[in-house]
């Protein structure tokens, strides 16, 4: 195990370089530091974020709130929340500070509304920044649909790259209404973009008619019970790539799924989309290091030929 007193000045490095933008501070979750692998720190404009995996012994704990407490009286952030992903539901605990009314991600000149309060994720992933810079240089002019939208990150940077059109398509209608103010906080043209409330792999003659589309972004979950399963799943949506797709329509396929490499991704498409022909797997923000990339989030590109 490392000794604490390096893990300690690498997150207080971190959080000195740290801008308005979502930054991710610590790391532990790639297997990069030995011992932590239960710890990952979120700098999110003036909230720091802390998220224990697993329940740690009490004497490891007392350091890392020795930290915690350094790093409010620094007066570096407003406030200092600790949420607890092993426990059901994930609860979150306000440590230090006192929370704004409403929390926002910042990135590249994009603003996201964030849900701290009854949700295991907030509604905004640091590990795809690469994915939605691709995005925004490669939509100019293009009808783009954003299957499993969530609140709809994709398609603010798509629609801010000079998409024609998104259409966002998602189960959840609460996730879809905090799409609907991500665009608005975004200033972006209502008659660019809009919404299809519904289960993906039950819609799709819905979906089509909106069609065809120029780009195509898959980002599942790698399980919601009752819905999706990327392992079982994933293969019904790039079946009916062909009749949603124009020619040399782009496809991000995104795969977060650590027991899935990016085999199973190309190995699908061969089969069912074979005219989409692979182009390359973008990289993972470097602050996002991990020992095997392979069980880290995949991205990979491809393109109708």
């Amino acid at each position: 195990m490392i000794e604490f007193s390096i893990i300690k000045e690498i997150i207080l490095k971190n959080i000195q370089t740290t801008q308005q933008d979502f930054q991710r501070v610590f790391h532990g979750r790639g297997y990069s530091y030995a011992g932590y692998h239960f710890l990952v720190i979120d700098s999110i404009d003036r909230v720091l974020h802390i998220a224990y995996f697993k329940e740690i012994d009490a004497s490891l704990n007392e350091k890392c709130m020795q930290l915690f407490e350094e790093i409010y009286l620094s007066k570096s952030y407003e406030a200092i929340v600790l949420q607890k992903r092993y426990l059901p539901k994930a609860p979150k605990e306000l440590i230090f500070g006192t929370l704004p009314k409403e929390i926002f991600a910042y990135e590249e000149g994009m603003k996201f509304l964030l849900n701290f309060n009854d949700n295991q994720n907030s509604g905004f992933f640091g590990d795809m920044k690469e994915g939605r810079d691709y995005v925004r240089k490669e939509a100019k002019d293009l009808q783009v649909l954003n299957l499993f939208a969530y609140p709809c990150a994709f398609s603010v940077a798509a629609l801010l790259g000079g998409a024609k059109k998104v259409i966002n398509v998602d189960m959840s209608k609460k996730s879809l209404e905090v799409g609907r103010k991500n665009h608005q906080l975004n200033k972006l043209d209502k008659r660019r973009y809009s919404f299809m409330p519904y289960n993906i792999l039950k819609s799709w003659s819905r979906i089509k008619k909106a069609g065809p589309y120029d780009f195509i972004i898959i980002d599942p979950p790698s399980l919601q019970k009752g819905s999706f399963a990327s392992s079982t799943d994933y293969q019904k949506i790039i079946k009916k790539l062909g009749e949603l797709s124009s020619k040399k329509c782009i496809v991000l396929a995104a795969l977060n799924n650590p027991s899935l490499e990016s085999s199973f991704l190309k190995d699908i498409f061969a089969e069912f989309a074979p005219n989409f022909h692979f182009q390359k797997r973008l990289k993972n923000p470097i602050t996002y290091p991990n020992k095997e990339e392979e069980r880290a989030l995949k991205n990979l590109i491809f393109i109708n030929y």
